[in-house]
């Protein structure tokens, strides 16, 4: 059955009958237990990512991917992330796809997109909280396109380590994105005070208590510094 599902697949768009693709969805869950099934059905949804299937044939096999892909499936995703119809499909599955090679082939892929794409892969940097890219990041937050700038600071604050929420202080930002820097500083503040580093979340909440800033951050920052001191 399931190499007849693997047929259906070659010419499936949305709103056809899904139980002619029931038996892939159902040897995602069968092979979770035997490494060589799941590799070798990983490998049958890669290979058609390459094939001239419709796009939405190669959607469904990006989902299916986000479940069981490794390392052996990025560089065929990664080939995905420029084209305008799949780049989201293929970031998603990146996102979590656990393998180093994922991460890689998302900064790799940020200086080759533009728009809406860069916007979702730097969102996908943000998502799997790579470290690796916070140089490029940093250097996003000085753009002109306040989009662009907004997506990084986000991304910068999902991080939220050291080195992004330095980052994010020294930013000098396009008005139109001023916010969006302090929101994903405090944010940084808040994730580190979670983790239970108080003093690195004290540092950027006092940064964050200047007149530059609206009432309502300050009034955030103040409560953050209160939580630090265990008020």
């Amino acid at each position: 059955m399931l190499d007849q599902a693997f047929d259906a697949l070659k010419t499936f768009n949305w709103g056809a009958d899904l139980n002619l693709l029931a038996p892939i969805t159902d040897a995602v869950v069968s092979t979770h237990s035997s490494a060589s099934a799941r590799l070798e059905l990983e490998n049958r949804l890669a290979a058609v990512l390459k094939t001239e299937a419709p796009r939405d044939a190669k959607d469904f096999v990006c989902r299916k991917l986000m479940l069981v892909g490794t390392a052996a499936s990025v560089p065929v995703l990664a080939g995905l992330l420029t084209d305008k119809d799949l780049s989201h499909m293929s970031r998603y599955a990146l996102e979590r796809i656990p393998a180093a090679e994922a991460g890689a082939a998302l900064r790799e892929a940020l200086p080759k997109v533009s728009g809406m794409l860069k916007i979702g892969v730097i969102s996908s940097l943000g998502a799997r909280k790579d470290a690796e890219s916070i140089p490029a990041l940093a250097a996003l937050l000085a753009e002109s396109d306040a989009a662009i700038v907004k997506a990084a600071a986000y991304a910068l604050g999902a991080i939220h380590n050291d080195a992004a929420a330095k980052a994010l202080a020294g930013a000098k930002p396009i008005a139109a994105a001023k916010s969006a820097v302090s929101d994903a500083h405090l944010s940084c503040a808040e994730a580190l005070l979670a983790e239970g580093k108080k003093v690195e979340a004290l540092i950027i909440y006092k940064s964050l208590m200047n007149a530059e800033e609206p009432k309502h951050m300050q009034m955030a920052a103040t409560r953050g510094m209160l939580a630090c001191a265990g008020k």
